[in-house]
Order: structure tokens, then sequence, then C-alpha cells
């Protein structure tokens, strides 16, 4: 890990299963993503891309919107017997 002096909102990615999903963004956007892509790897010394980070980057979107936590349980719960 960096000792700089940069702080991200996003930290250390963790493991996790994943779905395939495609979506199409503005070439500004993608940029955005790739230049912090380059910040997070210089910040933790793990290279990852814009497509890595982005489920990363939504999850803590989610996770940090207030309406949506309002809006009722972000993953339904299993019956159990």
């Amino acid at each position: 890990m960096s000792t700089s002096a940069t702080k991200l909102r996003l930290g250390p990615l963790p493991d996790m299963q994943n779905v395939k999903l495609t979506f199409a963004c503005p070439a500004r956007l993608k940029a955005d993503l790739d230049r912090y892509a380059a910040l997070h790897a210089q910040t933790y010394g793990e290279t990852v891309d814009a497509v890595t980070l982005i489920p990363h980057m939504l999850e803590a979107f989610m996770a940090g919107d207030r309406g949506f936590k309002r809006g009722g349980q972000a993953t339904p719960k299993l019956a159990t017997k």
C-alpha cells in the first residue's frame, strides 16, 4: 500500500463472485474511470482496471444512498424453515 496522503473513498477490493453485465457510458466517464483505476493502483499497490472497479463503486454508491436504503432492503432475504 502506498504511503501517499491520497485517501480514496473506494478502499482495497474484496474477493467476490461476479455476474457479467454490459453497459455503455460516455467517453468522458470512461476516461475518468481509467484515471481513478490508475490512482487506486498507485494508492493500494495492486493494478486494477476500470471494469474491475465499477461494481465496487456502484455498491459503495448504493450503500450511501439514503433514499435507496429507505426504499427497502438492498437484497431480499431467503425464507428459512
